[in-house]
């Protein structure tokens, strides 16, 4: 195996794990602020990895990561003009990187319940098309 499969491998375990806790979490009657800065962890820990797998496999392809202010945003739009993920996906991402953006500037009591179960919700469809691409589109 080589060094970007083990790599891809062990972001791929790290987020079927936060997929497992943030089931979990979900699964809970009562949300809490705790509960709810721990599904907004776990959406942000499954969209790191999925932006972790996007450089990976650009490094690979001997393509320049971006490195401006906006590049996480650059990084979809890369990935999706090099063929790695569909337009359809990256549009769905969008939403996890808008996520992403407002968990690392916010405070967690700011967290809404609503918005969270949408994404919670989604998630997991949105991982298993992320990883089928992945492995159609490049040969993994």
């Amino acid at each position: 195996m080589d060094d970007i499969s083990r790599q891809i491998l062990a972001e791929k375990e790290n987020v079927e794990i936060a997929l497992s806790n943030l089931k979990d979490t979900m699964a809970r009657d009562e949300k809490t602020v705790i509960e709810l800065a721990a599904i907004a962890t776990f959406l942000h820990n499954i969209y790191n990895g999925i932006e972790n797998i996007l450089k990976q496999i650009l490094k690979a392809k001997g393509i320049e990561i971006p490195k401006s202010a906006t590049w996480h945003k650059d990084l979809l739009n890369l990935s999706a003009s090099q063929g790695i993920i569909s337009e359809n996906l990256t549009n769905e991402l969008y939403e996890y990187l808008a996520f992403r953006h407002f968990f690392v500037h916010a405070y967690g009591f700011m967290l809404n319940e609503a918005q969270l179960e949408d994404l919670a919700n989604n998630i997991p469809e949105i991982w298993l098309q992320f990883m089928k691409e992945i492995e159609k589109r490049n040969s993994m």
